[in-house]
């Protein structure tokens, strides 16, 4: 186990030599749609590629599901055919959203050795994911 120090340390390095590795200035929060964000998450469990709709309004957050619901088809085919859809996701502070995600499983932010592999991961997905998201983005303004 690590204290939340060496944790903490260890997230912050892991963040750091994946800036270093993939320069990229990445879209993330700057999609112009309030709503809705790309997101990078690696936890001691998974790594995860997002697009979240985080609106607390839930006709406003079902608006914007079934927008990409009408997209996934073009999402799977064209871009990342493992996308998972979730209306429902909750985040470990209990809030809810919903998630378009790619997940890799049975890697740790704590073990240094799978970070090769997650950088590569992360860095492929999120390039698509932004790639999807530009492309369809004026679809998914109101």
């Amino acid at each position: 186990m690590f204290s939340k120090e060496e944790s903490k340390k260890l997230i912050q390095e892991f963040w750091t030599s994946f800036e270093k590795e993939y320069p990229h200035k990445w879209i993330l929060y700057n999609t112009k749609i309030k709503e809705i964000h790309l997101k990078f998450t690696f936890t001691p469990k998974f790594a995860q590629v997002s697009l979240d709709i985080g609106s607390q309004d839930e006709i406003i957050r079902s608006y914007y599901f079934e927008k990409m619901i009408a997209l996934k088809t073009i999402l799977k085919t064209d871009y990342l055919p493992e996308a998972e859809f979730t209306e429902n996701y909750e985040l470990p502070e209990g809030k809810t959203i919903s998630r378009i995600y790619l997940q890799l499983d049975e890697v740790s932010i704590h073990n240094k050795k799978d970070w090769p592999g997650v950088f590569r991961f992360l860095h492929a997905k999120m390039l698509l994911l932004e790639d999807f998201f530009i492309d369809h983005s004026s679809y998914l303004e109101v």
